[in-house]
C-alpha cells in the first residue's frame, strides 16, 4: 500500500565530468560557463518535482543578477545574452558531485506532503464537519450519545472521505494541463505523481468507499456515496455528454446537489433511520441547514473559479467568472452569503429556545460583519489575495456547521 504514495524512483547516474566552456570577461577574472542542459534534462526525468523548483530558482537567480565576473570570483549568473547558463567560481574546476540520496524519513515526509495536497484538505475538513454537524441534528436527548451513535457517525465520515478523495483526485486527473497553469503545486500537475499513480489512488479510494458503504448496510449512506460518485464523475471526466464543469450552470448544480442536499438529507437519515431506527422527520433545524447550505454551495461553486480564470480561459471552460469577470462574480457571491446570514438571523430570532436564539443571532451577525469587512479589503489584481479569500470562504463554511446544531 505504501507504494501508492511513495512510488518507485530509479537512482540517477551522472557524467563524471561536466562540460565547461571558457568565457572572456574582464582582466580581473576568467570564469567558466557550466552548460547545465544535460543536468536539467536528467533531473527532469528522475526527479520531476525537484526539477520544477530548481528551474524556478535558476530563473529567479537569472532575473536578479545581471553582472558577469567579479574580483572575488564568486558564483554569479550570466548576463541576458547567455540565458539558461550558470557561471561558477573562476578558480574552481571540480567535477559535479553526486547528490546524496534521500533518507527514509524525507521520503516518507515528501510522500505524505504530496498526498496531503492531492486530497485537497479544505474539502476533507468541510466534509467531516458537515457530517458531524448534521448527525447532531438527529440527537434528541443526552442518552442518544451512545457508542452506537459514534460508531454510525464514524462509518459515515470515513466512507464519505474516501469518496471525497476519489472525486477531487479524478478532477485532478482530468485537469492536469489546466492545473499546470492554475494550480502547479498539485502533485499531478507538478509531476510528483504519474498518471498511473493517480489512477491507482483514485480507483482504490472509490472501491474502499463503496465497500465500506455496503458492509455497513445503511441505504441512506450507500445512496449518498453512489449519487456523489455519479455526479463527481460526470463533473470531471472528458467523455461524451460528460465533463459538466465546462458548463457554468450544470457545474454549479452538481456542487449544489452534493453539498446542499445529499450531505444534509442523506447523512441525517443515516443517523435517524439506520442508527436510531426512528421514522423520518424533516425537522426545523434540518430544513434550515439545507436551505442555508444551498446558498453556501452556490457561492462555493461560483467562487472556486475566480482564482482560476487564466487557465479556464485558455482551455475553454466557460465558468461564470470567464463570462462575467472576476469582480462581478465576487460581489455576487458576497451578496448571496450576506442574504443567507440575514435569513439565518431571522430564523434565530423566531426560535422559542432562548439559548438557541442568542447563539444563532449573534453568531450569524458576527460572521456577516466579518465577511463584509474582509471582502472590502481584497485586491483583485493579486491572485494570492483572491485565493486567500476563497479559503476564508471555506472557513466561514466550517463555522456555519458549528452553528447549525444550535438551531432549535
Amino acid at each position: 500500500m505504501a507504494s501508492l504514495f511513495i512510488g518507485s524512483f530509479q537512482t540517477p547516474s551522472f557524467p563524471a565530468a561536466a562540460d565547461f566552456s571558457p568565457l572572456k570577461t574582464n582582466s580581473h577574472a576568467i570564469v567558466r560557463v557550466l552548460k547545465c542542459k544535460a543536468w536539467m534534462r536528467a533531473e527532469k526525468h528522475f526527479y520531476p518535482e525537484k526539477h520544477f523548483y530548481t528551474s524556478v530558482k535558476l530563473h529567479k537567480q537569472y532575473m536578479t543578477q545581471e553582472h558577469v565576473g567579479s574580483s572575488d570570483g564568486s558564483i554569479i549568473a550570466e548576463d541576458k545574452k547567455l540565458k539558461g547558463r550558470l557561471l561558477v567560481h573562476a578558480s574552481s574546476e571540480h567535477s559535479l558531485e553526486s547528490q546524496p540520496s534521500k533518507s527514509p524519513w524525507n521520503s516518507v515526509h515528501d510522500a505524505v506532503d504530496a498526498f496531503y495536497r492531492f486530497s485537497r484538505p479544505h474539502t476533507i475538513i468541510g466534509t467531516a464537519l458537515s457530517i458531524i454537524s448534521v448527525s447532531l441534528l438527529a440527537v434528541e436527548k443526552f442518552s442518544d450519545f451512545s457508542p452506537l451513535f459514534f460508531t454510525g457517525m464514524l462509518e459515515a465520515i470515513v466512507a464519505a472521505l474516501f469518496m471525497n478523495i476519489y472525486i477531487v483526485g479524478l478532477n485532478q486527473l482530468s485537469d492536469i494541463e489546466i492545473d499546470k497553469v492554475n494550480k502547479p503545486y498539485l502533485p499531478l500537475a507538478s509531476g510528483e505523481y504519474s498518471m498511473q499513480t493517480g489512477v491507482i489512488i483514485v480507483s482504490s479510494f472509490a472501491i474502499l468507499s463503496f465497500w465500506l458503504g455496503w458492509i455497513v448496510g445503511s441505504w441512506p449512506l450507500f445512496w449518498a456515496l453512489f449519487i456523489s460518485f455519479l455526479l463527481g464523475t460526470a463533473y470531471s471526466v472528458n467523455l461524451p455528454l460528460m465533463r459538466w464543469k465546462r458548463f457554468a450552470v450544470v457545474a454549479a448544480l452538481c456542487i449544489f446537489a452534493v453539498r446542499a442536499v445529499i450531505v444534509q438529507i442523506a447523512f441525517y437519515l443515516h443517523i435517524q433511520t439506520y442508527v436510531y431506527r426512528r421514522p423520518v422527520v424533516l425537522s426545523r433545524p434540518l430544513l434550515f441547514a439545507t436551505a442555508f447550505m444551498s446558498f453556501f454551495s452556490v457561492v462555493i461553486a461560483l467562487f472556486k473559479d475566480i482564482p482560476d480564470i487564466v487557465g479556464d480561459k485558455i482551455f475553454g471552460i466557460q465558468s461564470f467568472t470567464v463570462r462575467l469577470g472576476q469582480e462581478r462574480v465576487f460581489w455576487i457571491c458576497i451578496s448571496l452569503l450576506e442574504m443567507a446570514y440575514l435569513v439565518a438571523i431571522l430564523v434565530g430570532a423566531t426560535s422559542s429556545n432562548i439559548w438557541s436564539k442568542y447563539f444563532t443571532v449573534l453568531g450569524h451577525a458576527a460572521l456577516a460583519l466579518l465577511l463584509w469587512t474582509r471582502a472590502k479589503s481584497v485586491d483583485f489584481s493579486k491572485k494570492t489575495a483572491i485565493t486567500s479569500f476563497y479559503m476564508f470562504i471555506w472557513k466561514l463554511f466550517y463555522a456555519e456547521y458549528l452553528l447549525v446544531p444550535l438551531v432549535r
